[in-house]
């Protein structure tokens, strides 16, 4: 498996670890709701939370600001497969101490959110690798990718299995 993810160029790399992050996305939200993390503003604070610990203090609109993304946009589809991963590891482990801790309240939740970004961010600053905010944003978003991938399989001339 780690040999055919590695063969796939960056846009392949991002959409399939966008697709794990949907799926994580959608425990961290049980997670965090079982915190007693309940209405869309208080999932916009713990979710501000996670990003602020590993984005160094920078909030979701600030993330926006420095990619140059439109309010619509979703961060996670403008991230390199480096920047994803970081992503993926914070939303995974958050994930697992909500629950192995037996978090309570919306504050304890929103508090392990940040720790464990911000420990995150500081693996990666003491293997020396690039902060998350200092990684270029790619040029296309993941949904143009995707666009462009079935666009590709559409005019190819082998028949998907699908198609019989």
């Amino acid at each position: 498996m780690a040999d055919y993810f590695n063969q796939l160029d960056e846009d392949n790399k991002r959409l399939v670890i966008r697709g794990d992050i949907r799926q994580w996305n959608q425990m961290l939200a049980e997670a965090a709701h079982n915190a007693g993390v309940i209405s869309d503003q208080e999932y916009g604070v713990f979710q501000n939370a996670g990003y602020m610990g590993l984005y160094g203090g920078l909030k979701v609109e600030d993330i926006h600001k420095r990619k140059g993304l439109k309010k619509a946009d979703k961060i996670l589809d403008f991230m390199s497969s480096t920047e994803l991963i970081a992503n993926l590891f914070r939303i995974s482990q958050t994930e697992e101490k909500l629950k192995k801790d037996k978090t309570a309240t919306a504050d304890a939740a929103n508090e392990v959110h940040f720790i464990v970004g911000k420990e995150v961010r500081g693996t990666i600053e003491r293997v020396g690798g690039t902060m998350p905010e200092d990684i270029p944003t790619p040029a296309k978003s993941i949904s143009q990718v995707e666009k462009e991938q079935l666009k590709r399989l559409k005019e190819s001339k082998n028949k998907l299995m699908l198609d019989e």
